[in-house]
């Protein structure tokens, strides 16, 4: 088996077990909620998951590898440096997990104190209701800066189809899931090491405590070596303003982005342009349209006579049927 056909086998596995990881996740939130009453098609759900994690992804995902990271490679190319090469694969992944995730606690870290790199964090804690996909909502510069640095190397030392790519993929959904995952889960000792839904979901609270803590996204060790670690022991609560944002932030997906660089009143702006006003019914009148369609209708009420015995019996018509 070539490089190729391994690269391919091994994606087409890890995506099977992408979706079994998604199916625990929609089990395990209706069975041990962290917070009860959530509805599965919360606000954004239909946002995170067409716009966020299917278009974007496709779209950032052309634009990253073959247009950021190709041409870098073709001008930069490290496979000569084989100093990791005849690594085993565990120790390949390994290697890249635990350097980007530490990457990744510091970069996180620096967002929330840098107000120019706040405006590319901020949609990621704009929803008020937190769930296994919540991960995904995440500004589109956000995203190309944090993933140019996590596969560039890769690609860079071990080759644009080294299996480490769609191995080191599959752990970040799947870490990036179980920490969004509405699910009351402890792990007792191990919480010093994983990072957990119960500290990640402190992050996306409305607290001033934890706005600069609880960074860590694999690994909850950074927090704690970094002393960065909120862990106070009982639940944010279960109303609105415990969660998201302080301030008000557009629900649209381009006027995410577009609040990014410019503030703006979103039912001020929508209320002024007819046009913009149709956009935004589009989703919610395609929604309402289709449940009404999938509705079953009540049967008529019809009155019933009671059948007396004599009435018992087939039709003359219908004897020959």
């Amino acid at each position: 088996m070539n490089d190729i056909a391994r690269f391919n086998h091994v994606t087409f596995v890890t995506t099977i077990i992408l979706f079994g990881w998604i199916a625990l996740m929609i089990m395990w939130e209706r069975v041990a909620p962290y917070r009860k009453g959530l509805p599965f098609f919360r606000d954004g759900f239909w946002v995170d998951l067409v716009w966020y994690t299917l278009i974007q992804s496709f779209f950032l995902k052309i634009l990253i590898f073959d247009y950021i990271i190709g041409p870098i490679q073709v001008h930069f190319n490290w496979t000569g440096v084989n100093f990791m090469t005849h690594w085993p694969i565990w120790a390949q992944v390994a290697f890249f997990v635990v350097t980007h995730d530490l990457y990744i606690y510091l970069f996180h870290r620096f967002q929330h104190s840098s107000k120019f790199f706040w405006r590319t964090h901020e949609a990621h804690h704009s929803g008020k209701q937190v769930d296994f996909m919540a991960g995904a909502r995440s500004h589109a510069l956000e995203i190309i800066i944090n993933q140019t640095i996590e596969f560039a190397p890769i690609i860079l030392l071990l080759g644009p189809y080294s299996i480490v790519i769609p191995i080191k993929a599959m752990f970040d959904a799947v870490q990036g899931m179980f920490i969004h995952a509405n699910i009351n889960v402890k792990l007792g000792k191990f919480k010093y090491l994983i990072n957990t839904p119960e500290l990640h979901q402190w992050h996306h609270a409305n607290y001033q405590e934890v706005f600069h803590a609880n960074f860590s996204t694999k690994f909850a060790i950074w927090d704690y070596l970094f002393g960065t670690v909120y862990d106070p022991g009982f639940k944010p609560g279960n109303k609105p303003e415990n969660w998201g944002l302080y301030y008000d932030f557009p629900k649209d997906y381009f006027a995410q982005h577009i609040f990014s660089v410019r503030r703006f009143d979103e039912e001020q702006v929508v209320a002024k342009y007819k046009w913009l006003k149709w956009y935004y019914n589009l989703r919610p009148g395609f929604i309402s349209r289709f449940k009404k369609t999938s509705q079953v209708k009540p049967l008529p009420n019809i009155d019933v006579k009671p059948i007396e015995q004599n009435d018992i019996g087939v039709k003359p018509e219908l004897q020959d049927v």
